[in-house]
């Protein structure tokens, strides 16, 4: 399986008693089709699943499932801080007929290199479509090592890794050590154009939720080699994209899709909405 293309960690709407509004997210997953998406990625953390319980997570997996019908590639975020747990919501996940499967580190505990190798075998082991891995070292607070990877070459569906740690030796060290046995997954949103140039050709994006035509617009300049008009499509975007960074992501991101007519509604506490100040330095919307 290669990736090629934008797949958005889709954000999750909820109507004001925190439950979820299932009609604005086929509303946002067809406008996300609409704009040229490849692919969908619900349970992920900009979809706010660490706030979920596991009959949401798996309601979402099969409305997101009925919904795409096909049309777009499915990635099913099953992360979880129990490595049963990840094993259970993947293995359903391929059940469901998911296209593959996204599996970052455990959260919060901080797992070794050794247990972490563990953890992946252990979901490796248990279903046959293809992972990709996530390395967030920021959030998870334990990074995806060479060590690990390297542990994982023998797993042919392990295809390749979502890489968000902002440190681009990574990116060349990839190519150097494995070639083409892993696909290098753009994850550092504000560093899209430089994967590009060094060969990678898929974003998983959280702001994809808000602003995917111009996501897939600095990635089809740069998939065609024309870097010049990439790099103005990303001239653009980053604004947006580094005030994203900044803190408050996933408050951001829904409160970009309010600004493109998409009532997807506040966080799930304990995240709070964007202040005002933030609200109107969004603005930029008005000017990608």
């Amino acid at each position: 399986m290669q990736l090629k293309g934008i797949y958005a960690p889709i954000v999750t709407p909820f109507n004001a008693d925190e439950s979820i509004n299932y009609p604005v997210l086929e509303q946002l997953i067809e406008y996300l089709i609409a704009n040229k998406i490849a692919g969908l990625v619900p349970g992920g953390t900009t979809g706010e699943v660490y706030a979920f319980t596991e009959a949401e997570r798996l309601d979402i997996f099969k409305f997101t499932k009925e919904k795409v019908n096909g049309r777009v590639t499915l990635i099913a975020g099953t992360n979880s801080g129990a490595t049963r747990d990840v094993v259970r919501y993947s293995q359903i996940a391929e059940g469901m007929g998911y296209d593959a499967l996204m599996v970052a580190v455990p959260p919060y505990s901080r797992p070794n290199q050794r247990e972490l190798l563990a953890h992946y075998e252990a979901v490796a082991k248990a279903v046959k479509i293809p992972i990709v891995l996530y390395n967030f070292p920021w959030r998870a607070g334990t990074e995806v090592s060479y060590e690990v990877m390297d542990g994982l070459t023998k797993y042919d569906h392990i295809i390749g890794i979502k890489e968000a740690s902002s440190d681009m030796s990574r990116v060349y060290e990839f190519r150097l050590r494995y070639g083409d046995r892993y696909q290098m997954i753009c994850g550092s949103d504000d560093q899209a154009l430089d994967y590009f140039l060094w060969g990678t050709t898929s974003w998983i994006g959280g702001a994809a939720s808000c602003a995917p035509l111009e996501h897939y617009n600095v990635l089809e300049a740069a998939l065609a080699n024309d870097f010049v008009t990439a790099r103005q499509h990303m001239d653009k975007l980053l604004p947006l994209l580094r005030n994203m960074e900044s803190g408050g992501y996933t408050q951001k991101v829904k409160l970009g899709c309010e600004l493109r007519g998409i009532p997807v509604g506040k966080p799930r506490q304990p995240l709070l909405p964007c202040p005002l100040k933030t609200a109107q330095n969004l603005s930029i919307f008005k000017t990608i």
